[in-house]
């Protein structure tokens, strides 16, 4: 791929960085139609609630939500079809692996256009007890009085 292309990103899964500790991240191309292409360049596409699983050797994401294309007319497709996310078999292995053996679970993180082609970035995740949300609450608040208190500081001399 030529080093002049590059990424546009296009959602963010902000909810998975806030219930989960991101422990390690990967790149995956995703199995699409033409209508949902052209949706997801239009942005219409919500990572919320979603997760992948492994299903018969093959990653599959689900609750990713991608609006029908408004021109699609009868080519669109369901919006929360599940997705087939493409990996390489060792590395799909050694996720499922890991999240049998160690408890995690894998979270699409964000959406993106890298040149002509759509990416996932998944992340393996370990969920967040409720007092680790707290901590992380209370540490970027913490960030945020400091930078305040610096800025208040700085303007006044």
């Amino acid at each position: 791929m030529a080093p002049s292309q590059g990424i546009k990103q296009i959602a963010v899964n902000r909810k998975a960085h806030h219930d989960y500790f991101i422990l390690e991240k990967l790149e995956a191309g995703i199995e699409l139609f033409g209508t949902e292409v052209k949706s997801i360049r239009a942005g219409g596409v919500n990572l919320k609630d979603s997760y992948c699983s492994v299903k018969n050797g093959e990653l599959i994401v689900y609750g990713l939500h991608i609006s029908p294309y408004e021109k699609g007319n009868i080519f669109n497709r369901d919006p929360m079809r599940p997705k087939k996310l493409l990996l390489h078999k060792r590395e799909i292995m050694r996720l499922l692996g890991k999240v049998k053996q160690e408890g995690l679970t894998i979270v699409p993180l964000q959406m993106y256009l890298k040149g002509s082609l759509v990416k996932v970035e998944i992340g393996l995740a370990k969920g967040k007890k409720l007092y680790d949300k707290r901590d992380d609450m209370a540490r970027r608040d913490a960030g945020r009085e400091m930078e305040r208190t610096l800025k208040d500081k700085n303007f006044r001399t």
